[in-house]
């Protein structure tokens, strides 16, 4: 065997594989003479240099920014933003010196995951083995000596490698805690990887311990990759599984590789399809990658599964580097498949890491770079802007400014009088014409109601409804209306008046103020909101649509007695209070205590007769007979049978055209008298607030537009103070600041093509 590993070529491996593995073409597993041109990884090392030389550029440019407002603006804004800056930069330049492409392994107990990192490495760093081997965090870094230490967290002084057995291993007395981290340090010479800032991050198992949490918020939020080593002996098991649910809520689409190792085994297995399983696996995978964690897609998730076998690549690779023999009986049956497929999964790894590093390390140093510059370039702008226009008008505006001054103030106290007396009028003519339309759709609100179409049934939970769609529809209506009679005519008046309000105030401002005083005018239409809330204002509405015979006992007594007398009858009952009757004296007017309702003074009478009669007729049957017979013998016998006929002929036929119409109809009387009565109690109410809204929007229009006079008063004052002091440095200024400007450009000009080269391009 130890002779067909050193005699085997990339030759025989691409034989074995295939033309389909085309992406691997050109890559050895030996000593790397066959290796790419040029590999991903250094895609990672120049983006960075070349980000690197940018900031520097930008942090130059910061400091000769921070000089000249320093000597000519000390103590401005712009000065304290550049110093903000300056810090920002500095620390953005101090990150990229640090920032690598980090992997991080993951799974569980004694599935090769030290082993995977040392066959990348290519040297038996971390401890393997079987059973619980790494019992903490293990991070490898490469360093620029040529001698290999670590660290733990506990200390800062140097350790020998060789102490991570004792410090890390499960077996270990002297081991550390499982979320504790141990940095090694190894030469970027002795691994090409280092060489290229990538770091290892190997983890204990994910079954050993429930603070994944923990270990996710500590550890992975600043991976670029991970890797799942899993078990091919077994399929991916749940533990392994609510891990990575957990790094996908963290994390944005993680990058995922899961290595299905040990898949030497296969070999051994001589009654099992291997393909079968393989391909179970396979499926498994995918479905977990694109299904569950929905961090790829089904073409993405195929390049991302591997059947490796981390120690035969480890032996493999320390045998071509003549570090150590091979093992009799070590490496498998077609074991060149295998590490052929770890070789691809190396290559697929360093594409991924790479363009992920740049893209999550970069990217965002690259905006801020950007905003940083944009920021730095407004200040230039407005410094080069401001000097310009103060060269030109600083001669000018010193001789004019006091003069003019003294007449805004005068003009100012003069049309603010006028304003007002002219919003007062207005606000009176608006309550005027909204009480007269208000009061005009009243008297028509039985033609409003009537034009209400809806499905009507006497049932109440359907009534309460119709008179909820009906509130609705006579406020929208009358509200409508009164939109269409008065806003419109008072929605002009309140854009003539601003327009007056906004070319007398203009008058008042320099012309370069003006343009910025328009804006200030509303440019939307001023709508008047009528307010009738009818729904509350008639919650009270009882209405009374049962069956009233129209020449009934009852309707004939309301008709002649009213509904209190009638009231009194039927009950028995008198709504007057008797006259308490005095001692020796004159009785005192029941007026002095209560007032009856006038009705009913002048019915007393005939109240009291009817009462009479209903009572001596209700106390017995035979006092009904005598009655009945009085009026027979009077009036004959035919005649009542007549009268009687017509009678009930007449009440069948008012019964039968009761109908859910005529219900409606009486409704609809009833609704008109009840919501015109309320309705007339808030004209006044409402036409006021319509006025308080047409003053509250003449009122805030002219106090923005004053406010702009205001500040012009004040802008004037400090010219005043300022231009004597400031004319000498305006040229000196203005040509720094113009120089400034243009060097922002040109690094905006290099971000740009930064993000084209290595950000842009590698996605396309």
């Amino acid at each position: 065997m130890s002779g067909v590993l050193k005699t085997l070529s990339m030759e025989d491996l691409e034989g074995q594989q295939g033309q389909g593995d085309s992406m691997v073409s050109g890559r050895s597993l030996g000593n790397g003479q066959h290796s790419r041109p040029q590999s991903p990884l250094k895609f990672f090392s120049q983006a960075k240099k070349t980000i690197n030389d940018i900031f520097k550029e930008i942090l130059e440019y910061i400091n000769e920014s921070r000089t000249f407002l320093a000597e000519h603006k000390d103590g401005s804004e712009e000065k304290k933003h550049v110093e903000e800056f300056q810090g920002m930069v500095r620390g953005i330049i101090e990150v990229l010196a640090r920032d690598h492409m980090k992997c991080c392994f993951f799974g569980r107990t004694s599935n090769g995951k030290s082993s995977v990192i040392n066959a990348m490495l290519r040297k038996k760093i971390l401890p393997s083995g079987i059973g619980h081997t790494t019992n903490c965090f293990l991070q490898v870094e490469g360093c620029d000596g040529m001698e290999g230490c670590l660290y733990t967290e506990e200390s800062d002084e140097p350790k020998s490698v060789n102490s991570v057995k004792q410090l890390a291993s499960a077996l270990s007395t002297a081991k550390l805690k499982e979320n504790s981290l141990i940095r090694i340090l190894w030469p970027k010479e002795k691994c090409r990887l280092l060489k290229e800032d990538v770091v290892f991050l190997d983890s204990p198992g994910i079954d050993v311990t429930p603070d994944l949490d923990d270990w996710i918020d500590k550890f992975c939020l600043d991976a670029d990759v991970f890797v799942l080593v899993a078990n091919s002996e077994s399929t991916l098991m749940r533990t392994e599984k609510n891990f990575f649910h957990k790094v996908s809520d963290r994390l944005s689409k993680p990058n995922i590789f899961i290595l299905q190792n040990r898949w030497d085994v296969s070999v051994l297995e001589e009654d099992t399809d291997i393909e079968s399983v393989k391909e179970q696996h396979y499926q498994r995978n995918v479905e977990f990658l694109c299904d569950e964690l929905k961090v790829a897609n089904t073409q993405e998730a195929k390049n991302r599964i591997y059947f490796v076998s981390a120690k035969e690549a480890l032996i493999s690779r320390l045998h071509e580097d003549n570090q150590t023999p091979t093992p009799t009986g070590s490496l498998q049956r077609d074991f060149t498949d295998r590490l052929f497929e770890f070789a691809n999964f190396e290559r697929m790894f360093e594409v991924c890491i790479s363009k992920s590093a740049v893209k999550t390390k970069f990217e965002q140093h690259a905006k801020k770079g950007k905003t940083v510059n944009s920021n730095l370039r407004e200040v230039m702008e407005k410094t080069y802007t401001d000097s310009l226009h103060q060269m030109e008008e600083s001669i000018r505006v010193r001789q004019e400014t006091a003069d003019e001054l003294d007449y805004l103030e005068k003009q100012l106290t003069l049309l603010t009088g006028d304003i007002k007396d002219k919003i007062r009028f207005m606000v009176d003519d608006v309550e005027r014409k909204v009480s007269t339309a208000l009061s005009e759709e009243i008297r028509r609100l039985s033609s409003i109601v009537d034009e209400f179409e809806r499905p009507f049934h006497p049932d109440q939970v359907l009534l309460n409804a119709y008179k909820k769609e009906l509130h609705l529809f006579v406020e929208g209506t009358v509200c409508q209306n009164l939109t269409g009679r008065c806003s419109t005519a008072i929605e002009k008046t309140i854009e003539r008046v601003e327009t007056q309000l906004t070319e007398r105030i203009a008058v008042l401002l320099p012309e370069e103020t003006k343009q910025q005083l328009y804006s200030l005018v509303p440019r939307r239409d001023f709508e008047i909101a009528y307010r009738l809330d009818c729904r509350n204002l008639c919650a009270d509405f009882q209405e009374d649509i049962q069956f009233r015979f129209s020449v009934g006992l009852t309707a004939l007594m309301q008709r002649f007695l009213g509904k209190r007398g009638t009231h009194s009858v039927l009950t028995g009952h008198s709504n007057t209070i008797p006259r308490p009757m005095s001692e020796g004296g004159p009785q005192t007017p029941i007026g002095e205590f209560y007032r009856p309702l006038a009705p009913e003074q002048n019915n007393q009478v005939l109240i009291s007769m009817i009462t009479t009669f209903a009572s001596i007729t209700s106390r017995t049957t035979m006092g009904a007979i005598i009655v009945g017979g009085l009026i027979a013998k009077a009036a004959g016998w035919k005649v009542i049978v007549v009268t009687s006929g017509l009678y009930g002929l007449l009440y069948m036929y008012e019964r039968l055209t009761w109908t859910n119409k005529a219900k409606e109809r009486a409704f609809k009387r009833q609704y008109v008298d009840y919501a015109s009565s309320k309705l007339k109690l808030i004209v006044d109410l409402t036409s006021a607030n319509c006025s308080h809204q047409v003053q509250q929007e003449l009122s805030s229009t002219f106090a923005r537009l004053c406010n702009q006079v205001d500040l012009s008063k004040n802008k004037l004052q400090g010219e005043i103070g300022d231009l004597d002091k400031s004319l000498a440095h305006l040229k000196e200024i203005s040509a720094k600041a113009k120089l400034l400007r243009n060097k922002s450009d040109w690094l905006d000009k290099q971000l740009n093509g930064f993000i084209e080269e290595f950000l842009v391009k590698p996605d396309a």
